[in-house]
């Protein structure tokens, strides 16, 4: 052990310990070692062993110079803050939430001088929390701060989300002065992700993301987790970066290799425990990394919570106009479509088709073989009218009642589709509906609903009349 570094870091009140960093000739380093660190550090880092990972502390015995990830989770982040500390020279701040800790890392990074040619040495101080302290957050230099609030600002102030997204993905590009940014939404449950907005320069010749984003990508997206291994961000500017890529993650390296891309930052969006998304730039200014890093690393803690509660929103809508059982429309939302149309007459004259259709035998059903299989029934009822009218709004009224709204200004073509649906769903061994109908105008909806209804009623009285047995 180094007496004097030891003596250094117990001279430490805080959490403090020593790490050397083996430079090479090219720019790139070798190992990352752990010089020393005070009882403090050893105390602390055992305490929180399980909220760090499972593979850390695996020496329960400090051996000094052993490799750093002996007794922390290997983090290319953490290697870079060691090696622009110990080698270049550079005293570092940052105050971070890695991706595999539930804690807040209050972290300064101090050069320490060194008497061998190829080793430099760093100090690390940090603190942990396992709430965020919002005055060390703000803690930034000027014109990130800057940059992150004018975006914030553009997040809160716009009356349209998506609107909201597409200029300040753009900011973020000039900010970052990137060739390319993106902000990618994603659902791990149902295996799916989507482009929320991107942005690229103006003589770029990378292709947008969107055209590569399909059924499959987020087969790509699933390694990312690995790829960021626990830290904040997966960050790839040079060779060894590359190379570190090549081998992690051999998927995404050629997915990006491809397309022409010479670096790449990548970050979560994280909001609680749940990723809902990853904001990424490529082909930036090299010379501003870190600037980069912080102004995504704080910008990405707002996104995430304005994209949390667009999500919030936007299920509540989704619940608020759509019925659970079928995923057609709700009641709420028929009522609301109805009262549009007669609130506005300036469409007064559009065609107008409306079918109501009743499922028969749902009772018969329920009391038989129980409401599991009703609502089997209702599921198929509603697939079979999303078959038969795939054009049109599809609503549940309630019950075993449906409606079908055409905006249809060929009454031939709906007419055909409503005789087709009746032809096929009259038998009483399948799906079977008791349907009505009527075409209007949109300033006659009261008057087609009345019909379309009273058709609807006609028609079930003389199913009952043919199948006795099916009344309820």
């Amino acid at each position: 052990m180094n007496l004097g570094f030891h003596s250094f870091s117990e001279h430490i009140k805080a959490m403090a310990s020593v790490f050397s960093v083996e430079a090479f000739p090219d720019g790139t380093y070798g190992n990352i070692r752990l010089v020393t660190g005070n009882k403090i550090f050893f105390k602390i880092t055992e305490e929180n062993r399980e909220k760090i990972g499972e593979k850390a502390m695996h020496n329960t015995e400090f051996a000094p110079d052993l490799p750093y990830e002996h007794y922390i989770p290997k983090d290319k982040n953490f290697e870079e803050f060691c090696y622009r500390s110990a080698i270049l020279g550079e005293t570092l701040h940052t105050y971070i939430r890695p991706e595999r800790m539930p804690i807040w890392i209050h972290l300064t990074a101090i050069p320490l001088q060194s008497d061998k040619p190829n080793i430099g040495y760093c100090a690390y101080v940090q603190s942990f929390s396992e709430v965020p302290d919002y005055s060390l957050m703000t803690n930034i230099a000027p014109d990130i701060a800057s940059n992150v609030l004018q975006i914030c600002m553009k997040l809160r102030g716009a009356n349209s989300f998506t609107v909201a997204l597409n200029d300040i993905i753009s900011d973020i590009r000039r900010v970052c002065n990137a060739e390319h940014c993106c902000i990618l939404s994603t659902d791990f449950n149902q295996r799916k992700c989507s482009i929320l907005c991107e942005a690229l320069s103006e003589n770029s010749k990378l292709t947008l993301l969107d055209k590569y984003v399909d059924d499959d990508f987020f087969a790509v997206v699933d390694t990312w987790h690995e790829t960021i291994a626990g830290s904040t961000c997966a960050f790839v500017k040079d060779k060894q970066d590359w190379e570190n890529l090549q081998k992690r993650n051999p998927v995404w390296y050629s997915s990006i290799k491809q397309s022409g891309i010479d670096n790449v930052i990548l970050f979560p969006l994280r909001y609680r425990n749940d990723i809902l998304g990853f904001i990424w730039a490529s082909n930036f200014n090299l010379d501003q990394a870190m600037k980069i890093k912080e102004t995504l690393e704080l910008t990405t803690y707002f996104l995430a919570s304005e994209l949390a509660s667009h999500q919030l929103f936007s299920r509540l809508e989704i619940l608020s106009s759509q019925d659970v059982l079928t995923g057609v429309k709700n009641r709420n939302a028929m009522n609301n479509r109805i009262d549009s149309f007669i609130a506005d007459s300036s469409n007064s004259d559009e065609p107008l088709g409306i079918v109501f259709a009743d499922l028969n035998g749902l009772k018969q059903i329920n009391d038989n073989d129980g409401h599991f299989a009703g609502d089997l029934l209702l599921k198929d009822a509603a697939l079979t009218l999303q078959k038969h009218f795939p054009e049109y709004e599809i609503y549940r009224a309630g019950g075993d009642e449906f409606m079908v709204l055409a905006l249809e200004p060929d009454k031939d073509k709906f007419t055909k589709k409503v005789e087709r649906f009746k032809a096929d769903t009259s038998a009483p061994d399948t799906v079977c509906f008791a349907a009505g109908w009527s075409y209007e105008t949109v300033g006659n909806i009261r008057k087609a609903l009345q019909t379309a209804d009273a058709n609807m009623y006609a028609d079930k009285e003389e199913f009952y009349k043919k199948y006795p047995e099916r009344k309820r």
